[in-house]
This record gives C-alpha cells, structure tokens and sequence, in this order.
C-alpha cells in the first residue's frame, strides 16, 4: 500500500488523463453517431448504404486494432500530426481518432434504436405540414430519441471510460500504460497497485451509471 501512496500524483494525473480521453472521444463520438443514425434513417439510399457500411466495419472491428492503426498507420505511415513538438500530443489525438471512429459506431445504433420508439405518425404528421426531413429529424425525433435512450448512453459511456485503456497500446500514459510501469517500478507491491487503479476505475464508472439511472427516471417519454 505504501507504494500507492507514494506514486498517488502519478497515478491522479494518469487518471486524468483518462478523463480527458473519456470527455473528448465521448463529445466527438456523439456527433458522429448522430450524424451516422441520420444516414441511417435517410430516405436516400446512398446515405443509408454508407453510415450501414460504416457501422457494421467498425462495430466488428478490435478496438486494439484501430487504436494501433491510428497510432501506426495515421502517425507513423501517414505522417498525421497534431504536434511537432510533443509526440504526447500527437498521441493523446491520435488514440481519441481512434475511440470516437469506434464509439460512433455504437453511438449509431443506440440512437437509431431511440428513433424507432418514435411513432412513425408523428414523421408523417411533420411531412403533412412541409416539413423536410432534416427540420422533421432535428425538430420532433431527435429530441424524443436521445430521452428515450439516456440510459443506454450511460453504458457506452462506461464502456468508453474502460476502453481507454486500450490507448496504451500506441504510448498513451493513461491509467493502464502508468499501472504497467508502477508494475515495473515496484515488483513487490503488484496487488495493492491493481487494487488501487481498480478503485479508481470504480470511482470514475459508478457515479455515471447512477447519475445516468436517475437522468432516464426523469426524462423518460411518456407515451
């Protein structure tokens, strides 16, 4: 236990990292994945083939997988950079690429299954009126969607918390690359470290399942 102590900054700022992971992939995968659900549902044929395209690719694809193609291939091959100078930055954005592209994914289909709550009358009651497809998206499913599916959010949104982790694998010293060293450091105090990153993970997840569980009690669409 003592070794926890002692490495307590390096594991905060390591969990903070994390958080910041969590909060800009989780931003960026929810506008992707609506834009996705909005291709989905298109009466465009083209569009639908796409985001269906999209969806089905990255749902059935390792998360290991893209993060290292993010890492190797956009980084190293491709030469994509967000720094010149610091490579963790290059990093930091080079994995959140990869876990919003794999996020959105499962953003999608979420969404789309809000949307199907939406009685079909209330579109067709819209189309009677003028309204287009994107005021009638934007305007009447949308927003009785995203209350419908507040729960199920809150899942993905734990699952990206713990995927974070996955950013280790391209030097992201979030908490699972600084567990794997604090390994190293400190050979004999392997338990109590697990244990507290552990806490930690516990401490970052628990809250948001509750609060996520209260939200969906309250926004929840009467029908």
């Amino acid at each position: 236990m003592e070794a926890v102590v002692e490495e307590l900054p390096v594991i905060l700022q390591a969990f903070w990292l994390t958080v910041k992971l969590t909060v800009v992939s989780g931003v960026i995968s929810l506008v992707w994945g609506t834009v996705l659900a909005a291709m989905r549902v298109s009466p465009l044929p083209v569009l639908r083939g796409a985001g269906t395209v999209y969806v089905n690719i990255l749902r059935n694809t390792p998360l290991t997988l893209i993060i290292v193609f993010c890492g190797l291939g956009l980084g190293t091959v491709m030469n994509v950079q967000f720094s010149a100078d610091d490579l963790s930055i290059n990093s930091f954005w080079l994995s959140t690429i990869g876990l919003s592209a794999y996020t959105a994914a499962f953003v999608c289909e979420v969404l789309r299954a809000g949307i199907n709550t939406v009685p079909l009358g209330q579109a067709e009651a819209a189309r009677s009126i003028g309204l287009t497809f994107p005021q009638t998206l934007r305007l009447i499913i949308l927003p009785q969607a995203f209350r419908a599916v507040i729960a199920p959010f809150g899942s993905l949104l734990i699952a990206l918390i713990k995927n974070t982790t996955v950013a280790a694998a391209i030097g992201v010293a979030e908490a699972a690359l600084r567990m794997k060293n604090l390994f190293d450091a400190h050979g004999d105090a392997v338990i109590p470290i697990f244990l507290g990153f552990a806490a930690g993970f516990v401490v970052l997840t628990l809250p948001v399942g509750l609060l996520f569980g209260r939200l969906a009690r309250r926004m929840a669409v009467t029908r």
